[in-house]
């Protein structure tokens, strides 16, 4: 299922939405390039969720926990960009059954994680976003000097494509609509 969002705003919303839909133990990961919207999504989610202290990314400490305050689940945020394997992912030591997970840059990491999630992808336009002052670095490299004040990330508030793919049994296909469907519809 693909949507447009159309800006920061509108990927907060979605994520707030989303949200309503999540219970213990659903995994989300998280794919698009640096400024694309993972981070505002996954405040939206914390914001819904009802969770403690400011969702941002986790890229220096690998994971973060954000215990509930309304007696739901707790929000585990994790940046898997330096992460090489499963392997890594599980020495995290995440317990993925009492909490609602969103993994940042985890494609691929999910071998034996569990049999269900949701994959989204957000596509920004091309030339959307631009770091200075090195457009070639990498971007864990770029992530990590924006999050540490060394660099600005100038991010155009403009439409983002979102495709969500579902797997496994907890996501039929029925309920998808109903986590990419707008409030309006």
């Amino acid at each position: 299922m693909q949507i447009t969002i159309a800006d920061a705003d509108g990927m907060h919303d979605f994520g707030m939405r989303l949200a309503e839909q999540l219970r213990a133990g659903d995994l989300i990961v998280l794919t698009g390039p640096l400024g694309a919207g993972k981070t505002t999504l996954t405040r939206g989610l914390g914001e819904g969720l009802g969770v403690r202290g400011s969702v941002t990314s986790p890229t220096f400490v690998l994971a973060r926990t954000h215990p509930s305050v309304v007696g739901g689940p707790p929000l585990v945020h994790v940046d898997a960009y330096r992460l090489s394997t499963p392997v890594e992912l599980d020495d995290l030591d995440i317990d993925f059954v009492h909490s609602i997970v969103v993994i940042e840059w985890g494609r691929g990491m999910l071998d034996g994680v569990t049999d269900s999630w949701l994959d989204i992808e957000i596509v920004r336009p091309l030339g959307a976003s631009q770091a200075s002052p090195d457009a070639d670095a990498s971007a864990a490299d770029a992530s990590a000097a924006e999050s540490a004040g060394v660099i600005e990330v100038h991010d155009v508030d403009e439409p983002r494509t979102v495709t969500i793919t579902a797997h496994g049994p907890r996501w039929p296909a029925a309920p998808a609509f109903e986590l990419a469907r707008h409030p309006s519809e």
